[in-house]
């Protein structure tokens, strides 16, 4: 299997970072890069990864991000957040656009009809189907917040 596109235009943005002498895309991008290595030598034999799970790596360095910068805000390290927030800000070029709030609880119903789900007890019926279907579009947190307030 070829490798994804997603792949390609990191490894292109790469190069371009580094011809342009731009540090926070170098760095934002080595990392991704480092992140999706890891990912493909994972479980049992190297694989190549689909686009999907090049995108599942992108969001989870993307939430490491977030959770360093609310962390450096809270430190009272404004610096290191903004260090961070511009890592954020590139690789949030290669994600999908966020889905609202309404979208998001849109989706959440269906799923909740297509499932069956009545009450809480069916909430682990919901969350993995809900979760594939938003992938990489919108944060499990919140997922799981419309999840509970629309079975609760």
């Amino acid at each position: 299997m070829a490798e994804t596109n997603l792949i390609q235009r990191i490894d292109q943005d790469l190069k371009q970072a580094m011809r342009e002498k731009d540090e926070v895309a170098k760095l934002a991008l080595r990392s991704v890069k480092t992140a999706i290595t890891q990912a493909r030598k994972a479980g049992k034999a190297e694989h190549e990864l689909s686009e999907e799970e090049v995108l599942r790596v992108i969001s989870k360095q993307a939430k490491q991000r977030r959770d360093a910068i609310a962390e450096y805000e809270k430190a009272g390290r404004m610096d290191l957040a903004e260090k961070e927030r511009a890592e954020l800000a590139v690789l949030e070029r290669y994600l999908p656009q966020p889905l609202s709030e309404d979208e998001l609880e849109q989706i959440v119903r269906e799923v909740i009809a297509e499932v069956g789900a009545t009450s809480m007890r069916d909430m682990g019926k919901v969350m993995p189907v809900a979760m594939k279907r938003v992938a990489g579009r919108a944060d499990g947190k919140a997922v799981n917040q419309i999840v509970r307030r629309l079975l609760g």
